[in-house]
């Protein structure tokens, strides 16, 4: 029975009229719902077209479009150690930069430093994101015009490489592969990488060149040498223009102690001989570890090129400067000269002042017994030369640093100069 479905409890009022056996809406609930959708319809373009008259909506972002005379330049891994002090010298320099990084190893820290020494807008911008995400990856690219890429972020711990190689070749080689591909779907001309001297692995002869045989030992070397083989084997149908430069140990900080390292606590068993020597000057850690003592060198303790920071964003922004399109640039960043871990750690009490205590262990799966660099080919093409050769002083300044922040970026006992 078609009736059964109404209820009798439904009042006049808001009863539909019946003509004929069709229903009709009331015609004044009816004018009354087309009113609110028209007022509705005329406050909503009255929204848009003062959007429209803002000037924040007519502007797009400085970052999101090409500028005559400014180089916008992407630094991956830009809250890390070695990115922020790029990302500041880029700033110095008058670059327009974007930091992305993921903060599983860099620092908030950095990026506040250097968005109050650079406030200005279109200077600078930190968007926090994974390159493991390809899709928030080319986001980004879509949304930012970039002129350059400087490709500092990955994990960088030969130690912790041999104990979790999966995670070195996916951060390192997996990571770069992704930000490769969307350099190349927008376009971007120039990549400056981030590569290490560990593609060398341990070679036969020193001091290395550019020539000399990459024939990595650690997850870490493989990983790095992976990515390079990937932009090179890209570059052969591209006219990128690529910078890849292999760096050696770097130490210090910033001369004005703006900015220095500071690891996260638990990786400090796989961090910089830096950073433990620093540890145990300020009592952190009970003693330095000098982990081998029977290696063929001088003293049996290995042998490493110390590079300063200083000097390696200094060959970065060189290597952008000097970069072509189609062409490949591969270089080694040291100072031409090893010195032996122990040579380090006396240069270290010396700077701390501090009498370290020293615990010599066996040696540590994946490290070689000796690596230093030619800076030959460097210096000639890019007019580069190591400047802060001073082991002691480097390592003075970036004591500096860790006196004023126990705490890393999380503290600063004294304002820094």
């Amino acid at each position: 029975m078609l009736g059964l479905g109404r209820t009798r409890a439904q009042t006049r009022s808001s009863r539909s009229m019946s003509l004929g056996g069709m229903d009709y809406a009331d015609p004044k609930k009816k004018s009354n719902f087309v009113g609110k959708i028209l007022m509705a319809a005329v406050l909503t373009a009255l929204c848009i077209l003062m959007l429209k008259q803002s000037p924040a909506f007519n502007t797009p972002s400085a970052f999101s479009r090409h500028q005559p005379g400014v180089i916008h330049v992407l630094v991956t891994g830009g809250a890390g150690y070695i990115g922020s002090h790029a990302a500041l010298r880029l700033l110095k320099e008058n670059y327009r930069v974007t930091i992305v990084d993921n903060l599983s190893r860099g620092n908030i820290g950095a990026v506040r430093i250097l968005q109050e020494l650079f406030p200005e807008p279109g200077r600078l911008q930190f968007i926090y994101a994974d390159l493991g995400d390809a899709k928030v990856v080319h986001q980004i690219f879509s949304q930012n015009a970039f002129d350059a890429v400087m490709h500092f972020a990955a994990v960088a711990y030969v130690g912790e490489s041999t104990l979790d190689p999966l995670k070195y070749y996916h951060n390192i080689t997996s990571n770069t592969l992704t930000v490769l591909e969307a350099m190349s779907a927008h376009g971007i001309p120039t990549l400056i990488y981030s590569s290490t001297c560990a593609t060398y692995g341990e070679p036969e002869k020193m001091p290395i060149t550019e020539e000399t045989p990459q024939l990595p030992i650690n997850p870490y070397g493989k990983a790095k040498k992976m990515s390079e083989d990937i932009i090179l084997d890209f570059h052969k149908n591209s006219n990128m223009a690529v910078m890849i430069l292999r760096y050696f140990n770097v130490i210090g900080s910033d001369p004005e102690g703006r900015l220095g390292e500071a690891p996260r606590p638990e990786l400090r068993e796989h961090g910089r001989i830096s950073g433990a020597c620093y540890d145990a000057a300020r009592g952190i850690i009970p003693g330095l570890k000098v982990r081998g003592t029977d290696y063929k060198t001088t003293d049996g303790t290995c042998i490493r090129d110390y590079i300063d920071v200083t000097d390696l964003v200094d060959a970065h922004v060189k290597a952008l400067e000097k970069s072509r399109p189609g062409k490949v640039g591969i270089y080694n960043v040291g100072t031409g000269r090893g010195r032996s871990v122990k040579e380090f750690v006396e240069a270290c009490k010396a700077a701390t002042g501090v009498p370290i205590k020293v615990d010599f262990l066996p040696r540590r799966p994946g490290d070689y017994a000796e690596v230093f660099s030619d800076p030959t080919k460097i210096k000639l093409e890019l007019n580069w030369t190591a400047k802060h050769t001073d082991l002691q002083e480097s390592l003075q300044v970036a004591w500096r640093w860790q006196k004023s922040h126990l705490n890393g970026y999380g503290s600063s006992l004294v304002k820094s100069s």
